[in-house]
């Protein structure tokens, strides 16, 4: 069987490689050194080398022919007009990579990372590793001194394929481990699918500047792990500015350009001094807008162009601002469908879905209220400074109550806070019995049947047009008004018709009363249209 021949590529040092005189057999030169190690039988050497140095490639490749009469040396001449230009001797390294016949079935390749200038030395390791050149790297160094020897120095060969390295393959699958669990707070989870969630969250979040869309019920976390994607970033120095939060339901109108965008003075009735905005104060940071599919119309097309150009236009002001943040949203609407209904944007949908995680309701994640329990049970204890335990038979009675289909967990992890809190409180010496979990399991079921009755007396018409989490964002007050304004048009014959009735009384005060126009707009803040009502 023929064996594999060994193929070196590197670069002449025009400083390291120098040397005219017989005294230069006394000291090291990296090349010339490369090919008298003894235990590296180099059957071609690819010398590449600055056109302005022929003479000094010309000298080392006969040195090289004196001391190892086997290995042929090619030289390949390249043109740095800045060695120190990163850009410019990448692209040369890459060229040549990109133009040479490799052979791995019959050749071995060394690349020789010793000589050249720091920037040409980077660039080769990263054309190395990223598979340009197949090959491991060989560094050389001097070793010691001994006047009147030849000094070939030592070398040492470095492979890249970490795998191959268990003690560094384990450290960074460690980091790994403690980068996942950072960003589940800590919790040992142990749904398969939620880990699943968590570790593509995790590749993404390290490796992708594009927006995320984190979606799912009310109270399943999508906030607080937004605060810890950012967190995590920024302790890997990948951003540098603050996170602002904001929650897009409670913006209105001119507020919310203002929150978002900033105004100048007197850009309306009330702006007596300038604000930057929270866009600005995201600068270099993460920007998590909660509730996105609130935002309005206006906001939503500013905000758009935000993303695309990093730029957009403070309300009042003829100058653009600039900031250059990282995005995450929250929603728990039904985007496609507010698309569909003409609530958002559909160009500003697929900006922001490149990377689209769901969070599961804490129903689907039953396994997972254990750790949550003990989770919850050590921040309570943080807060207030007081430690509370389960006695035996009372933990078991709640993780089996948490478990079965009574426990609704309407509001996810926000209620199994609230009945931690509260057992947590009321627990006598610090230790939750029987008696605190009898009553909060009480308790939760009577607010969620509550909560059950509530939905039902509206369902039998606003069910017909939004779903349940399209109402959970919508105020009770809201709901109210909304369920008698539909009721009133499901009995009238048109959209004047039903706006009369509504109106009575203070169409009377209006020169020209327009009922029509008047209930058109308030259906349209609810995306509703007359000809939605006219079908059913």
């Amino acid at each position: 069987m023929n064996r594999m021949k060994t193929i070196v590529i590197g670069l002449l040092g025009p400083t390291l490689d120098t040397g005219k005189r017989e005294s230069r057999w006394e000291r090291w030169r990296p090349t010339v050194g490369l090919c008298q190690q003894a235990a590296l039988n180099i059957d071609r050497f690819e010398l590449l080398y600055q056109t302005r140095f022929k003479s000094l490639m010309k000298r080392v490749a006969e040195d090289i022919r004196l001391v190892s009469p086997d290995t042929a040396v090619v030289p390949h001449p390249v043109v740095f007009r800045d060695p120190w230009d990163f850009e410019e001797v990448f692209g040369v390294l890459h060229d040549f990579a990109s133009g040479y016949a490799f052979d791995p079935e019959r050749e071995a390749y060394l690349v020789h990372i010793t000589t050249g200038s720091h920037v040409a030395q980077i660039c080769l390791f990263l054309l190395t590793e990223a598979r340009y050149f197949p090959a491991r790297l060989v560094q050389t160094g001097p070793g010691k001194s001994v006047k009147g020897k030849t000094a070939a120095g030592t070398h040492s060969i470095i492979d890249l394929d970490l795998s191959r390295y268990d003690q560094l393959a384990g450290r960074f699958q460690q980091e790994r481990d403690d980068d996942l669990s950072f960003l589940k707070s800590g919790i040992e989870t142990r749904n398969p699918a939620f880990n699943q969630l968590i570790e593509k969250i995790e590749r993404v979040a390290l490796h992708s500047v594009e927006p995320i869309l984190l979606t799912g019920p009310t109270g399943a976390g999508k906030s607080r792990l937004a605060r810890r994607v950012f967190e995590l970033k920024k302790a890997r120095h990948q951003l540098k500015g603050d996170f602002v939060e904001v929650n897009c339901a409670t913006l209105r109108g001119d507020a919310a350009m203002s929150a978002l965008f900033g105004h100048k003075k007197g850009a309306f009735t009330g702006a007596l001094q300038d604000r930057p905005g929270l866009l600005r104060a995201a600068d270099s940071g993460m920007l998590f807008l909660d509730e996105i599919g609130e935002l309005g119309m206006d906001e939503q097309s500013m905000l758009l162009r935000a993303i695309e150009e990093k730029t957009f236009l403070p309300m009042g002001s003829d100058r653009e601002a600039r900031s250059d943040f990282q995005l995450i949203c929250g929603t728990n609407h039904e985007l496609d469908h507010d698309v569909f209904q003409g609530r958002f944007r559909e160009d500003l949908l697929a900006r922001i879905n490149l990377w689209t995680f769901r969070m599961p309701g804490l129903r689907e994640r039953t396994e997972d209220i254990a750790p949550n329990l003990d989770y919850e049970l050590d921040r309570f204890a943080r807060k207030t400074g007081r430690r509370v335990t389960f006695n035996n038979e009372a933990r078991r009675m709640f993780l089996e109550f948490a478990a079965t289909p009574r426990a609704v967990w309407q509001a996810n992890f926000r209620d199994l806070i609230g009945a931690v809190t509260r057992m947590a409180t009321l627990a006598p010496r610090g230790r939750i019995t029987v008696n605190e979990v009898r009553e909060e399991i009480a308790r939760l079921q009577g607010g969620w049947q509550h909560m059950g009755e509530s939905a039902d007396r509206r369902r039998t018409i606003l069910a017909s047009f939004f779903n349940a989490d399209q109402l959970s964002v919508i105020d009770p007050f809201d709901r109210a008004q909304l369920e008698a304004v539909l009721r009133v048009c499901r009995h009238s014959r048109n959209l004047s018709d039903a706006g009369r009735r509504l109106f009575a009384v203070s169409r009377q005060a209006k020169k020209k009363p327009n009922d029509a126009d008047r209930l058109r707009k308030y259906l349209a803040r609810f995306g509703l249209k007359w000809a939605d009502i006219a079908a059913l």
